[in-house]
C-alpha cells in the first residue's frame, strides 16, 4: 500500500518584519479601514502570523516548566479596538499582541498568562495576572496573608527582581487594604490588585530573528513558578 502522506511541517518562527515597528507608526497616523484593508498583507505576513507561531513553538518548549499544570493552546489577539465605550474611537490598537495561558476555561484575560507579548508602540513582555476580579482577589490575598503560601510568593518574586524582573499591576492600592495591617511584611504584594512580572528588556535586534524565541522561552521558564503559584493560589 502506498504510504500516507506525512502531515505537513508546523510553521517555524523566524521573526517579526522589522524592529522598528515601521508598520504601527504608519498605522498610528492612518487610522481608517481603508489604509489598513490595503496593509493587511503586511501585518498579517510580517506581525500576526509571526506571533502565532513565536507562541506556538514557545508553549512547547515551556511545557516542562508546568508539570501539573495545562498550557492552553496560544491566543493571537484581534487588531480591531473595542471602541463602544472608549473616548478614542480609533479602530486599531498599534501593536501586535498574544499569550498562552496556564488554565483552560473561562475569559483568556482571567487566567494567568505563562507567556504574554506585545510588540509595536509599546512592547511588553511578561507573565501572571494583570488585573483580578473580586472573588480571585479575595483568594489572592488570603494566600500572600499566610505565613507560609506569602512567604514563598515573596522569595520567588524577590529572586525575579534580582535577575532583572520587575513587578507590577493594573491598580496598585496606595495605602494597605482594609483590615490590613500596613507595616504588614508583604503589604507591597497586598496592595497589588493582580500580578505580573515585566521580562528584563527585549535584547536589542532579537525581535527579527529565532533569537526572540530563544530568550522569551528562557525568561517564560524563570517565571513558571510565579505562574504556578497564581493558578494554585487564585483558582
Amino acid at each position: 500500500m502506498p504510504r500516507a502522506p506525512s502531515p505537513p511541517a508546523a510553521p517555524r518562527f523566524e521573526g517579526f518584519a522589522d524592529g522598528t515597528v515601521k508598520f504601527f507608526r504608519a498605522l498610528a497616523k492612518h487610522q481608517d479601514r481603508a489604509w489598513f484593508a490595503a496593509h493587511k498583507a503586511e501585518y498579517d505576513t510580517g506581525w500576526a502570523d509571526p506571533m502565532g507561531t513565536l507562541l506556538a513553538e514557545a508553549r512547547a518548549r515551556l511545557d516542562g516548566a508546568y508539570p501539573h499544570v495545562e498550557l492552553a493552546e496560544p491566543k493571537v489577539f484581534r487588531l480591531h479596538r473595542d471602541v463602544r465605550f472608549a473616548a478614542d474611537k480609533s479602530p486599531y490598537k498599534t501593536s501586535v499582541s498574544g499569550v498562552v495561558t496556564a488554565r483552560r476555561g473561562g475569559k483568556v484575560t482571567e487566567a494567568p498568562a505563562a507567556l504574554y507579548v506585545q510588540l509595536g508602540l509599546e512592547s511588553f513582555v511578561g507573565a501572571g495576572l494583570y488585573a483580578m476580579d473580586a472573588p480571585t482577589l479575595a483568594r489572592y490575598r488570603a494566600a500572600v496573608l499566610d505565613d507560609s503560601r506569602g512567604a514563598e510568593l515573596a522569595r520567588i518574586v524577590r529572586a525575579l527582581e534580582k535577575k532583572g524582573f520587575q513587578a507590577s499591576a493594573a491598580e496598585e492600592l496606595k495605602s494597605a487594604p482594609r483590615g490590613i495591617d500596613p507595616a504588614h511584611p508583604r503589604i507591597d504584594l497586598l496592595r497589588k490588585k493582580g500580578l505580573v512580572v515585566s521580562f528584563p528588556p527585549i535584547p536589542a535586534g532579537a525581535v527579527t530573528g529565532r533569537a526572540f524565541l530563544d530568550w522569551v522561552a528562557t525568561e517564560a521558564k524563570r517565571a513558571a513558578p510565579l505562574v504556578t503559584w497564581l493558578v494554585f493560589e487564585t483558582a
